[in-house]
C-alpha cells in the first residue's frame, strides 16, 4: 500500500494579499501582542476597532494605531472604503532584545531582558457576496453596522485633526506677521539653542544610565550616577518646556521652567560630586565621569533655558512699548 503525501503549500501569512501597516521595535514582547491580535483576526474593521478600544491590555493602543494606519492606507492608496475592510491577517514577530543587568546579593548580577516586537496588520476587502449579505443583515436589523460607525468616527477624527492643524498654522502665520521680526528671530534662535542643549542633556543622561549599569560599578556610585542622570533629564525637560512657553509668549512660565532647570542642574552636579567621592574601581571612575558629563550638559541646558526666558521677556516688553 502506497501512501500519498500532499506537498502543496498554502499562502504564507506574511504573503497574503491586502493592504498592510507595520509598527517596528514596539517595546513589548511578541507573546503579549499576539494575545491581542488573536482577538481581532478575521473581524471587520469596526468590530476590531471596538474590541481594541475596550481592551484592558496596554498593547491594545499600539495595535489600534496599526489597524487605523492599515485602514488609512487602504482608503487613500487603494481606494477601498473602510466599511468594506476586515482583518485578513495580523501577526507579531520578535524584535531585538535589549539586555540589562540587575545587581543581586553576593556580587552577583541577574540579566534583564527587555523584549521588543514588530506588529503587522493586513486588511482586505470583503467579497461582493459577503458585502451583500452584511448589508442585507444590517437593513433587516434597521441599524448601522459597526464598520460603518467606526469609519464615520475615524473620518470625523481625521477632519478635526486637519482643522486643528490648519487653525494652528493660520494662527502661527498671523502671529509671525504681527510680531517684530528681529525679536522673533532672537526668540527662535534661543529656542533652537535650548532644544539642542536639551537633546544633548538627554543623550548624556542616557550615557550615564548605561554607565551605571556596567559590570563592576559599586552600588553607591550607581545610585549617585542614576540620580545625576535623572536630574539631567529633568533639566532637559524643563529647558524644552521653557522653549515651548517662549514660543507661546508666556514669559512667566518660561522663567519658572528656567528656574526649575537651574535647580535640576544643581542636583545633577551634587550627585556627580557624590559619585566621584565614592569611586573604588575603574568602572566606578568611568561612571563618575559620565555623571560629570551629564551635569555639564544639564548646566548648559539650564543656561539655554534662561536665555530663552530673557529673549521672551525682551520681546514682550517691546510689544508693550
Amino acid at each position: 500500500m502506497t501512501a500519498t503525501v500532499n506537498t502543496k503549500k498554502g499562502t504564507k501569512t506574511n504573503e497574503r494579499p491586502g493592504t498592510r501597516a507595520t509598527a517596528k521595535f514596539v517595546r513589548s514582547s511578541a507573546s503579549k501582542a499576539r494575545e491581542v491580535l488573536d482577538l481581532v483576526r478575521g473581524k471587520s474593521y469596526g468590530e476590531a476597532a471596538e474590541i481594541l478600544l475596550f481592551s484592558e491590555r496596554g498593547i491594545s493602543e499600539v495595535v489600534a494605531k496599526v489597524l487605523d494606519s492599515a485602514a488609512a492606507n487602504a482608503e487613500n492608496n487603494d481606494g477601498i472604503p473602510v466599511e468594506e475592510l476586515y482583518v485578513a491577517a495580523c501577526y507579531a514577530d520578535e524584535g531585538p532584545t535589549l539586555k540589562r543587568w540587575r545587581p543581586r546579593a553576593r556580587g552577583r548580577a541577574t540579566r534583564i531582558r527587555k523584549r521588543t516586537c514588530h506588529i503587522t496588520v493586513i486588511v482586505a476587502r470583503y467579497s461582493p457576496e459577503q458585502l451583500e449579505t452584511m448589508r442585507a443583515r444590517e437593513a433587516q436589523r434597521g441599524q448601522t453596522g459597526k464598520s460603518t460607525s467606526a469609519a464615520e468616527a475615524r473620518r470625523r477624527r481625521v477632519s478635526q485633526s486637519r482643522q486643528r492643524t490648519e487653525a494652528a498654522a493660520a494662527a502661527e502665520a498671523e502671529a509671525d506677521h504681527d510680531h517684530d521680526h528681529d525679536h522673533d528671530q532672537d526668540v527662535a534662535d534661543a529656542v533652537a539653542s535650548a532644544d539642542a542643549a536639551a537633546d544633548a542633556a538627554e543623550e548624556a543622561a542616557d550615557a550615564a544610565e548605561d554607565a551605571a549599569e556596567a559590570d563592576g560599578v559599586t552600588e553607591a556610585v550607581a545610585h549617585a550616577v542614576d540620580d545625576a542622570a535623572d536630574a539631567a533629564e529633568e533639566a532637559a525637560d524643563a529647558a524644552e518646556d521653557a522653549a515651548e512657553a517662549a514660543l507661546d509668549g508666556d514669559v512667566d512660565e518660561a522663567r519658572d521652567e528656567a528656574e526649575e532647570a537651574a535647580e535640576e542642574a544643581a542636583k545633577a552636579r551634587a550627585a556627580a560630586a557624590a559619585a566621584g567621592d565614592n569611586v573604588e574601581t575603574d568602572a566606578d571612575q568611568t561612571a563618575a565621569e559620565a555623571a560629570e558629563a551629564a551635569a555639564d550638559a544639564a548646566e548648559i541646558a539650564a543656561e539655554a533655558a534662561a536665555d530663552v526666558a530673557d529673549a521672551a521677556a525682551d520681546t514682550d516688553e517691546e510689544e508693550e512699548d
